[in-house]
Formats: C-alpha cells, structure tokens, sequence
C-alpha cells in the first residue's frame, strides 16, 4: 500500500472520489465548452442541450477511469511498481466489483442525460452515445483492448476531439459547421498529450503487462516527439482559422498559454521518469484547460 493509499479508507466516499480521478474531469468538460463556442458563434446555442451533453461527458469520463481502474488491474498493468497515482482496485481501497458497479451506474446515468438530448436533438445522438460508452470500456476492456494495442491515442483524438466537439455542436444546431470540426483539432491533440505523457510514464511497467502503447513500441523519443506536435498543432490550428477568416483574431489568444508548454515538451523529452514526473500530467491538463478558456473566448 503506497503512502497515498494508506491515508484513504478502503470502502470510503475518498476512495471512490480517487477512482473518479478528478483532475480528468477538465479534460472530458473541455471539448463541450468549445463545441458551445462553437453553436454560440454559428447563432445556435441552446443551454438545456449544452448542460446535457457537459453532464453526460463528464459521467462518460467518470465511467471510463473506472473501467481503466478495473481492467488495467485485471490485465496486471497496474503493480507496486507502478511510478503513477495509486489506482484503488490495485490498492485495495475498493473491490474489482465494486468498481464495476460504479462503471455500470455512472454509463447508466450518462444514458439518461443522453435520452434528454435524443428527444432535443433527434435519434443520431444514439450512436454518438453507444460509440462513446463502448470505446469508454474497449479501451481497456474486452478481448482486444484499443489501449493494449497502441490504438489509445487514435481513441482519444477521436473521442476528445471530433466527437465530443462536433457532437456537442450538433445537439445544439442540428448540424455540425466545419468550424466545429476544425475546433475538434486543437482539442483533441492536447487530450492525446495528456495521454502521450501517462504512456511515456507508464512504459516500464506496460512491456511488462504486455500493454503495446506507441511509447512502448518505438521508444520515448518518438512518444516525445509525438508530444511535441500535438503540443504544436494546438497553435498552429487556431492561426490557420484566423488566417483562412473562420475567425476573428481573438482565437490568437490562445498563444497565451505558449508559456506552459514549452517547459513540459522539454520535460517529456528528457526528464527521469521518477514520481516527479507525475506533474507534467497534470500540467499537461492544465494546458489543456487552459488553452480550451482561451479558445473558448477567442470564438466567442
């Protein structure tokens, strides 16, 4: 039991907030808020189909970091020697069928949020729903694991950005405006990073567990190097949308957050892999976060 695993309960309401894994919150909030930017520029934002879809996202994600939390620790990616956040299956701190409960309700209250916008925005939220909750559980899950197979990246970018961006538009429009899709770039690629520098991290353990993330299969410098223009096309996105007038030049105001960047793709280049690295996670997020405001404001 690690230090942080020690001062939590097993069985508590701190360990079920640990599985939820909070900081990840932001990272399924972001594309709904820029999929909003998007219908309020294009003359179609409705609140009620907006809040829907940030709630439904929001227990997507909540459902998804519980099936990782369950499957990882079943497929033995997550041990002792793991360099990450303690995951709570692997600790003890609650049961494999408890998390899975959890997995099961928080999907089942995300279908009910999806059955609002089904009635607001027509039966194509059904597939947009179904698609997300599977790959929710196939990422970790099933026979044949996106995640286990290098796949988790492609998996994200899709999910975090297209799907998330350009579906949240769409329940709000009826529609999906090419401004959406290209919005869904920016988005998507900093979710990706999030993900690029848990893989960097996690790469000793995976060999191990038979988890072929990209880090694992060609080395950290090309993962690093994958991270560097995912990094970069969240900035060079936006000045194509201004450049090609999409938009106005306020969606510049995303060059503001250049500063926390920079710092973390020298980082996931060259830093030791020790339990400091777990910051640049979190800033990664962060960036994300912080970007997604600016972006959000720019089309606004």
């Amino acid at each position: 039991m690690t230090a942080t695993s020690a001062t939590v309960q097993a069985g508590s309401a701190k360990a079920w907030l640990m599985a939820s894994r909070p900081a990840t919150l932001l990272v399924g909030a972001v594309p709904v808020a820029v999929g909003t930017a998007v219908a309020h520029a294009q003359g179609g934002l409705q609140l009620g189909p907006a809040l829907a879809a940030l709630l439904g996202a929001l227990l997507i994600q909540i459902g998804t970091n519980f099936a990782n939390d369950l499957f990882d620790h079943e497929k033995g990616a997550d041990t002792a020697e793991r360099v990450g956040p303690t995951r709570v299956t692997q600790a003890g701190l609650l049961s494999p069928g408890a998390v899975r409960a959890g997995m099961v309700a928080s999907f089942g209250l995300a279908t009910l949020s999806g059955l609002y916008l089904v009635w607001a925005a027509g039966p194509a939220v059904v597939a947009i729903g179904v698609a997300s909750v599977a790959a929710g559980v196939l990422y970790t899950g099933g026979p044949w694991p996106l995640g286990y197979h290098g796949l988790g990246d492609l998996f994200v970018m899709i999910f975090f950005g297209f799907v998330a961006v350009c579906g949240t538009a769409f329940v709000q429009m009826g529609s999906v405006p090419m401004l959406s899709w290209a919005a869904s770039i920016p988005v998507g690629a900093l979710a990706t990073a999030v993900l690029v520098v848990n893989n960097v991290r996690d790469a000793q353990t995976d060999v191990v567990a038979g988890k072929r993330t990209l880090a694992v299969r060609f080395g950290r410098n090309v993962a690093a190097g994958e991270y560097a223009l995912l990094v970069a096309s969240a900035y060079l996105v936006p000045a194509a949308l201004w450049a090609a007038g999409f938009t106005g030049p306020k969606v510049l105001l995303t060059l503001l957050s250049m500063p926390l960047a920079i710092p973390m793709v020298r980082a996931v280049y060259s830093e030791p892999i020790t339990p400091a690295f777990n910051r640049h996670l979190g800033g990664t997020a962060r960036l994300m976060t912080f970007h997604g405001a600016l972006l959000v404001a720019g089309l606004w």
